[in-house]
């Protein structure tokens, strides 16, 4: 093949000499004339503006751009040239002219603050798919959409004001949307495989990281990555392959509603028989819920928290042993492991019998509050809507994202075009679907090719914590969450591959609030708090 090629090459040189040596043909025209080298898919854009936001009582003056970073797919290689002549599915990703991504980010920079003395944090939400308007517009971006927490936000005009629990106080801010969400765009042939896939959307994310310090000088800065939801494993991922790819260190990396191996999902463990680790961290989350409606059979215990711990020894103690005995446990046992379940999470005893002991995250939500007619929501299991079917097995939607999406839409559009100048002709994708298209595949550090089995990167996490012993790692969750419950991200955590003195680099922080932690008010300022503390203990400033 090699020699095909070279013989090839070798012709067409001698064909363009021969062409060139020749005197110009009177019949000569421009159809005649090399196709001139295509522009770029994308031209990287930027706007800049000023604003200023009091946290703590403190006030920030901040320089603000809105713009976007081109990145290209694994291999690319930006000394070489694409053939002018080839058509798109002829071009060679490596050589230019192949796919392309345009990755929309908002950067808030403190005015007056020396890059090296100021921490710089990288964020954005998961999906996959998703853009990072939750993040920006909910949490820590400079000014906040007031939304109602546990029921339904009544529709426009929405509120959008000062946020008094932004993270500028700790750290400039880059909130970046994923390729094709959001502002950010694809192109190219091949794009959604060149961009839609777990090692394919990390690397976007690591060259985009990688182009913004260049672009920014913030080398020197300490650095810390915070991903929500599918964000924690793009976390573990990107932040591994920084380190041992591209030797740039992190200070620190915060996970906010975390899932690293997605066996332990509780949206349809059926599929798995034999596999009951799902049913087993999801116990607490709906043994929250139902210290939240007031279904805890008997008294309802007056501390949450204590109620909990409870219900985790019971998931990892007797509800454990019962599952894993399988087609061996004995009638009697069942009826009393069932009425223990019943007490905590608030089923009826026939219908968990009749589950088997099993209840997917579906399940429970339509099943929760049945007799009222009422879905009980996914990512906050505080909120409930009106059931779609009755008759469904799970539930057909989430009442907390119908409640809330319509003001986080809204409030970044008018916010982005209307105080940032930027998004003029543009449409806002609040999602895309990347289903169809997405590949789970990952190769996992130190394997030559992917598992296609279901993901997990709690090795990604595990190599990173290794090379750099220094990294920090702070994991957030709320006790509502059955998205990402949250004892299933503690379990993950304290089940890493890694020596037992790395665990002292992990700390946790959890709220009663939901997937979005900072839905709830009060647990916005306990995150912002747990986030801003943990950024000054470890940013090395001090030192």
């Amino acid at each position: 093949m090699k020699f095909h090629l070279l013989l090839a090459a070798a012709l067409a040189l001698t064909t363009v000499a021969a062409r060139a040596s020749e005197p110009p043909s009177k019949a000569s025209s421009g159809a005649d004339k090399p196709e001139a080298a295509k522009p770029a898919l994308f031209t990287p854009e930027s706007v800049a503006s000023e604003g200023s936001v009091t946290v703590e009582g403190v006030r920030t003056d901040y320089r603000a751009v809105a713009g976007t970073l081109i990145v290209h797919p694994k291999g690319w290689d930006d000394a070489a040239h694409p053939d002018p002549g080839a058509k798109d599915e002829e071009k060679d990703p490596k050589a230019g002219g192949g796919p392309e991504a345009s990755m929309f980010y908002v950067a808030y920079f403190k005015k007056g603050a020396p890059a090296a003395d100021r921490p710089i944090t990288f964020l954005y939400n998961g999906g996959p798919g998703s853009s990072t308007m939750w993040l920006h517009m909910g949490a820590f971006g400079p000014r906040r959409v007031i939304t109602k927490d546990g029921v339904h936000t009544d529709a426009a005009p929405y509120r959008l004001v000062d946020n008094a629990y932004s993270l500028l106080d700790a750290s400039d801010l880059v909130f970046i949307d994923a390729p094709g969400a959001g502002f950010s765009r694809i192109a190219g042939p091949d794009k959604e495989k060149a961009f839609w896939g777990v090692d394919p959307d990390a690397r976007a994310f690591e060259q985009f990281i990688i182009g913004f310090l260049s672009q920014y000088g913030r080398w020197n800065s300490p650095k810390y990555l915070f991903g929500e939801s599918y964000g924690t494993p793009r976390s573990a991922v990107v932040v591994g392959a920084l380190e041992t790819e591209h030797s740039v260190d992190f200070n620190g990396v915060i996970l906010l509603s975390q899932i690293l191996n997605f066996d332990l999902s509780v949206d349809g463990p059926e599929a798995n028989p034999g596999s009951d680790q799902a049913y087993i961290t999801a116990l607490p989350t709906y043994a929250a819920t139902a210290w939240y409606h007031h279904k805890v059979s008997g008294d309802r215990p007056a501390d949450l928290v204590a109620f909990l711990k409870e219900a985790e020894a019971f998931a990892i103690g007797d509800y454990a042993s019962a599952l894993q005995a399988g087609a061996e446990l004995d009638s009697a046992r069942r009826q009393t492991v069932a009425e223990r379940l019943s007490h905590f999470i608030g089923l009826p005893v026939p219908y968990l019998l009749k589950a088997d002991l099993r209840v997917t995250g579906g399940m429970f939500e339509k099943t929760f509050r049945d007799d009222e007619g009422l879905t009980t929501g996914r990512l906050d299991t505080r909120f409930a809507g009106p059931d779609i079917d009755p008759l469904s097995k799970e539930a057909d939607y989430d009442p907390q994202s119908a409640a809330l999406s319509s003001a986080y839409v809204s409030a970044l559009n008018d916010y982005v075009r209307s105080q940032l100048g930027y998004g003029a002709g543009k449409s806002f994708k609040p999602s895309v679907d990347v289903g169809k298209f997405w590949s789970f595949e990952h190769t996992q550090p130190g394997e030559t090719e992917g598992f296609p089995g279901a993901l997990n990167v709690m090795p990604d996490l595990a190599v990173a914590l290794k090379y750099n012993p220094q990294l920090k790692v702070l994991l957030t969750g709320g006790y509502y969450d059955l998205a990402t419950p949250f004892y299933e991200g503690w379990y993950e955590m304290h089940h890493l591959p890694i020596p037992a003195n790395l665990q002292g680099n992990i700390s946790y922080s959890y709220y009663p609030s939901g997937h979005m932690v900072y839905a709830n008010e009060a647990s916005l300022k306990a995150l912002h708090d747990d986030v801003a503390a943990f950024i000054r203990r470890t940013d090395n400033l001090s030192r």
